[in-house]
């Protein structure tokens, strides 16, 4: 493949996997089982200010990228584009799609938003235009700190849950689905994904562990 080529291919693979990640995120709202655990932040604040929450998302996008200034993080064009293209995504979404009733429909409408948000994952990872705000933050905190990924995804992930909870976001066996099965989905499709350098290599390493990449937003 050309390098115009991989370019291209990149940039679909970019906005095309933040696009699928705020449509599959607002299927969980939709679904009303449990959010991710940013989504359970960011539907806790919509419900206090009355703000949508696909806006309450690019808010607090904005916000942790404040953040990295001290932590000397410098954004890509992934990094940008993750902060409104989500949020945008998850509004549109949630304007055309119907509120649902009844497990027989909710169950398979969590699934498929899991599903398709550790698509949505490996499309925008892959593409290595850059992290999100939320996974320069952890990875910052861990350059800063010395203390291991794991350790500062779990506090970010329990402090954003914990929050979101208490401010009545929604906490249920869609949020625990998730954060057993996104790893692994993430890893998987990050493979699928994978845009292949002019060597012939991968330009994106799907062997390690994915927490090293993500922290689902």
């Amino acid at each position: 493949m050309s390098t115009h080529g991989r370019l291209a291919r990149r940039l679909v693979q970019l906005y095309g996997g933040l696009t699928l990640y705020g449509v599959s995120s607002a299927l969980l709202v939709v679904a009303g089982l449990g959010l991710e655990p940013w989504g359970v932040l960011h539907q806790g604040l919509a419900r206090h200010t009355g703000i949508d929450i696909g806006t309450v998302a690019i808010i607090v996008g904005a916000a942790v990228l404040v953040l990295w200034i001290p932590l000397r993080q410098r954004p890509g064009l992934g990094t940008i584009s993750n902060v409104f293209v989500i949020g945008l995504a998850m509004n549109a979404t949630l304007a055309v799609v119907p509120a649902v009733h009844g497990f027989a429909l909710r169950v398979p409408l969590m699934a498929a938003g899991i599903v398709l948000n550790g698509a949505a994952t490996g499309l925008y990872i892959a593409a290595s235009f850059g992290p999100g705000p939320r996974d320069g933050l952890m990875t910052g905190l861990h350059r800063r700190t010395g203390r291991s990924i794991r350790l500062i995804r779990t506090g970010i992930e329990v402090a954003v849950v914990v929050t979101g909870f208490v401010l009545g976001g929604t906490v249920g066996v869609g949020t625990l689905l998730y954060a057993v099965s996104i790893g692994p989905l993430a890893q998987l499709f990050l493979k699928v994904f994978a845009v292949r350098a002019a060597s012939g290599r991968s330009t994106v390493v799907a062997t390690g562990s994915p927490e090293h990449a993500i922290l689902p937003e």
